[in-house]
């Protein structure tokens, strides 16, 4: 049993994938080809948004945001510490400096008020210029933005959301990937919408910012090539997983919908037995994982290795909170700094999840985890 299954995926895809493949290696135009800009048009019509740029990974995409919104050393920029390292490493990367709000325990994601109380507590301690807001969609889930977006429109502070996880899903009739000044995406493998490779894009409104993006991308090229109005990053998305991608968003918008049916079965195999995820009303979510909470982190550890013995894979996102990081030691945050983070990294699991997960695996799955937890208890 595979925890993310793309063989499955490219036995349905091998046509379109080696078909594309194949007219890269014809042409030869390995490095802004053009199923780059091709993939670009088709990110943007899906997200709903005017212009898509793509980069090399999900952590330039963050990185290039940030220096796209001229952010800095000197600035700070909040986000959730329950997301994986890239999302503070791109504001170190910037010169600024990570400062974190709690997450929502139902939703995992950025807790709206514990933002906005955050950002107004920076600004009164002079921390800095309190710059900009990083949300992370996590697990498919996207974060609050109905309240999100007021909250940094009236502190005057930017919005990036990192969509990485969440590209596919919903909240309040619009797409994850069109909100904020700029949100960003990951190709990663594991990811709802991966390459075989590492990839990533950024996604605007802003035609201005769109224009800047594409100049940072590729060493911020001026008019020509030889021509550089300013220091950039060499970030470029390759032909072939272009190629590849394309291919993959023409089933998509399925593998979603498939996705959205196995988590509605898990949560009906589980909900007795564990703490199921939790989707708000007017929010869709594109279940890149799908992650319960156990009782406490010793059942949760007994259960990993239950799994394991019966030949089931399973994750933990995230087993230490970005907070309690070493490479973020300056900061001097210690353990109780953020409750609800730390409690969520203590009791998580997550579970296979892909669209091709088949109800006799789910089957497996579900039993191996409830008969574990009614002998414990």
């Amino acid at each position: 049993m595979q925890f993310i299954d793309l063989k499955a995926q490219y036995a349905v895809l091998q046509r379109r994938i080696d078909e594309r493949i194949k007219i890269v290696l014809e042409h030869g135009k390995f490095i802004h080809g053009p199923e780059v800009p091709a993939l670009e048009e088709k990110l943007a019509n899906f997200a709903g948004v005017e212009h898509a740029i793509c980069c090399g990974n999900g952590t330039d995409a963050l990185h290039l945001a940030l220096r796209a919104l001229d952010i800095g050393r000197g600035d700070v920029v909040v986000t959730t510490p329950f997301s994986f390292f890239a999302t503070a490493e791109a504001i170190e990367l910037a010169g600024a400096r990570t400062a974190f709000a709690d997450i929502d325990p139902a939703t995992f994601n950025i807790d709206p008020a514990s933002l906005d109380e955050t950002i107004a507590r920076l600004k009164r301690g002079h921390a800095g210029r309190v710059a900009a807001v990083i949300t992370v969609d996590l697990f498919g889930l996207p974060a609050d933005y109905q309240a999100i977006e007021p909250i940094c429109r009236d502190h005057g502070v930017k919005l990036v959301e990192d969509a990485a996880q969440g590209f596919g899903g919903e909240c309040g009739g619009r797409k994850a990937g069109a909100f904020g000044d700029i949100a960003t995406t990951s190709f990663f493998p594991s990811k709802p919408l991966g390459c075989y490779g590492d990839g990533g894009a950024l996604l605007t409104h802003d035609g201005a910012l769109g224009a800047r993006l594409k100049s940072l991308r590729s060493h911020g090229q001026g008019s020509s090539k030889y021509d550089n109005v300013e220091i950039g990053l060499n970030s470029r998305l390759d032909s072939v997983q272009a190629a590849i991608l394309l291919a993959k968003m023409t089933v998509f918008a399925d593998e979603i919908q498939a996705r959205r049916k196995v988590a509605d079965r898990y949560s009906q195999l589980l909900s007795n037995y564990v703490d199921t995820p939790f989707i708000p009303d007017g929010f869709a979510s594109a279940w890149a994982q799908y992650s319960v909470l156990l009782k406490d982190k010793a059942q949760r550890d007994h259960v990993v290795e239950h799994l394991k013995m019966a030949g089931i894979p399973s994750m933990i996102y995230y087993a230490k909170p970005l907070h309690l990081q070493g490479a973020l030691a300056y900061l001097g945050h210690e353990r109780g700094d953020f409750p609800a983070s730390e409690e969520v990294s203590d009791r998580i699991i997550s579970l296979p999840m892909h669209p091709y997960l088949s109800a006799g695996d789910q089957d497996q799955i579900a039993s191996c985890l409830t008969e574990f937890l009614i002998v414990e208890s």
